[in-house]
């Protein structure tokens, strides 16, 4: 059964149809999916102040309720790395239609992997790993699951991907943390039978995993008509 934050938070998103970045994170932490160090700031002194908190360099990303895909509006700073820059990002973005602030999360560096989920209306929601990032749609090297899924079922995802030798160590570099990503997958895969059929799709890329373990780094959740 969900939680009464989460029941709140689908239910403020209801009328748009769609879960904006900080809110579809707080969704994740509230179920046991870890996310990066983040704000969502809505002044400037805000977004300073933790930024300073966390250190630079930080990542800036738009908040609108009218942008699902920040990137096609100049909505993603990466590798901001002061106050003064942090500022100019804030203004600039400022300018979105919609704006609601900004995210303001740390800078992590690993393996960029995606995890998602679509409600199929045949067999019910279909987990999905694959390889992230922008590269994904250019790969398409991703395996599919009927929800639950469980730790078998997480080993043969992970056997399927091409990508495979890149998160046990390839040509020396260092492995990621495996048990991270499937703790993560089991815990992401409870999260979708909790929702049901009040979430039509789920994307979370990139995940970001290194030898520390792995954390969703973006994320978005559009909700069933």
């Amino acid at each position: 059964m969900l939680n009464k934050e989460i029941r709140e938070i689908l239910s403020e998103c209801k009328e748009r149809g769609w879960v904006m970045e900080p809110q579809a994170k707080e969704i994740l932490r509230l179920s046991g999916v870890e996310t990066t160090e983040f704000i969502w700031a809505r002044d400037v002194q805000e977004a300073i102040r933790f930024a300073n908190q966390i250190g630079y360099p930080v990542v800036a990303k738009v908040v609108s309720p009218e942008v699902v895909h920040k990137s096609d509006v100049g909505g993603v700073a990466v590798g901001v790395s002061g106050d003064e820059k942090l500022a100019e990002v804030y203004t600039e973005m400022g300018k979105i239609k919609g704006f609601s602030g900004i995210i303001v999360e740390e800078m992590v560096r690993g393996i960029e992997l995606i995890v998602g989920m679509k409600l199929d209306q045949q067999f019910g929601p279909v987990v999905l790993l694959g390889v992230g990032g922008t590269a994904v749609e250019i790969y398409k090297d991703v395996a599919l699951r009927m929800a639950p899924i469980l730790e078998r079922d997480v080993d043969s995802m992970l056997k399927s991907i091409k990508a495979r030798p890149l998160l046990e160590g390839y040509r020396g570099s260092e492995p990621i943390n495996i048990e991270a990503l499937k703790k993560m997958l089991l815990a992401f895969s409870d999260m979708v039978m909790e929702l049901g059929a009040e979430v039509d799709s789920i994307d979370l890329n990139p995940v970001i995993c290194n030898a520390s373990g792995c954390v969703v780094t973006d994320a978005r959740m559009m909700l069933a008509k």
